[in-house]
């Protein structure tokens, strides 16, 4: 089959993880079976060499530049607020518009060469064309909620721009409510956003397809390092991140170090920014930027934390740290959309939700080398059962092409 995807996100390396993780290694599967053309905005810090690397997993790579930023300062804001109420497309989606990609995808979609056509994060729904349905198979790979993300941080009160948000929040709803029914088909990566897309599009077809591990990134530990050392891994310029990053750090750590003076805490992730690299000044503290692989880290923590207070969708940070073999205590943010104990699920991470949970739950994986294992061997085997890539990418497949010769 002729597949096109869209992703103005480039995913390339995989190690980006997220959208970019996600869309690539569905895309890699894919190819082995069928002609992917993907469509990509490439960004400033992506490399030629990134480039031809990501074309290689392809049919065609078709790339075009990424829209240079929007205006700052309130009139620019005011009239974003304007556009989105006469338009109904928020603003981060107007912004990564491009004019050139969408007469390309129409000429694609008009010759057609292509069965299908998948929107890789709603962000990308912006250049499909309701009546295509008609003559193509529209798939859209929501990847988490707008909605139900934006309601999230208002929520717990963690939103950036609380009185905007506000003010978004019945707009996204409307928008995302109006996106979906574009689609022949519609995919989600947890419960909740399959709840919410059946609340959106009762009559649609809706198909929850989780994130994955490549389980040769992230191999299974050889051996249990003990010690008191806290890891947590993720792209530290995201503010979802930063957020928990502050939060285990500043509120965390130090309760912990009251009964355990030498535990340290290490941030592994591209990009910190400047409230992270202040971080460093705490005791035990310490920020590593971009790295070759994060599973050297992993593999030498003796518990992962995962205190994520936002954002909505399965985690990748989650997975790869049970992966590989590293004991989690994680918010149920930080495990949406993973059973992880009960219902014959043998218990495969410790849930925690505020400081004391989590200085309870950390102190007693430090005092338990059986429950280390014990965690330990029961994720890697949920992993293996139900989150590898070929898993993800074969039900994906059964989705794009089901029904077509």
């Amino acid at each position: 089959m002729n597949i096109i995807m869209i992703s103005s996100a480039f995913p390339y390396p995989p190690t980006r993880g997220g959208t970019q993780g996600r869309t690539f290694n569905l895309l890699k599967y894919l190819s082995k079976n069928h002609d992917i053309t993907l469509i990509v905005q490439r960004t400033a810090d992506v490399s030629d060499e990134e480039v031809e690397k990501l074309g290689n997993f392809v049919s065609e790579l078709v790339v075009f530049p990424r829209p240079r930023d929007a205006k700052t300062g309130i009139i620019a804001k005011l009239q974003r607020l304007a556009q989105f109420l006469q338009t109904g497309t928020p603003p981060n989606v107007l912004f990564g518009y491009s004019q050139e990609m969408q007469n390309w995808i129409d000429r694609a979609v008009k010759s057609q060469k292509f069965s299908v056509i998948t929107s890789e994060h709603s962000v990308n729904e912006i250049y499909i064309r309701p009546q295509w349905q008609q003559q193509i198979r529209t798939v859209i790979d929501v990847h988490s909620s707008l909605y139900q993300t934006c309601k999230s941080q208002l929520e717990i009160g963690v939103s950036s721009q609380e009185l905007r948000d506000r003010l978004y929040l019945p707009l996204m709803r409307r928008y995302e409510q109006k996106t979906v029914q574009k689609f022949s088909k519609i995919v989600v990566t947890t419960d909740d956003d399959q709840k919410q897309m059946l609340e959106f599009a009762p009559k649609k077809e809706i198909y929850l397809i989780p994130n994955a591990v490549d389980l040769d990134l992230f191999p299974y530990r050889t051996e249990d390092p003990a010690g008191h050392n806290l890891v947590f891994i993720g792209g530290l310029d995201y503010w979802v991140n930063i957020d928990a990053a502050c939060f285990l750090a500043r509120e965390i750590l130090p309760r912990i170090q009251t009964t355990y003076p030498d535990t340290t805490l290490t941030l592994v992730g591209a990009n910190p920014s400047l409230e992270v690299q202040e971080l460093t000044k705490l005791k035990g503290v310490i920020v590593t930027g971009r790295v070759p692989s994060m599973i050297t880290y992993l593999h030498q923590a003796t518990v992962a934390v995962i205190p994520l207070r936002t954002g909505f969708g399965m985690k990748f940070k989650t997975l790869e740290s049970m992966a590989a073999g590293v004991p989690v205590v994680a918010s149920d943010r930080g495990l949406e959309g993973l059973t992880v104990a009960g219902n014959n699920v043998p218990l495969a991470a410790l849930r925690a939700n505020s400081i004391e949970e989590y200085c309870t739950e950390i102190s007693r994986l430090f005092e338990s080398a059986e429950l280390r294992e014990k965690l330990s061997i029961n994720a890697r085997r949920l992993i293996e059962d139900n989150y590898t890539w070929q898993q993800a990418a074969g039900k994906y497949e059964q989705v794009l092409t089901a029904d077509i010769c």
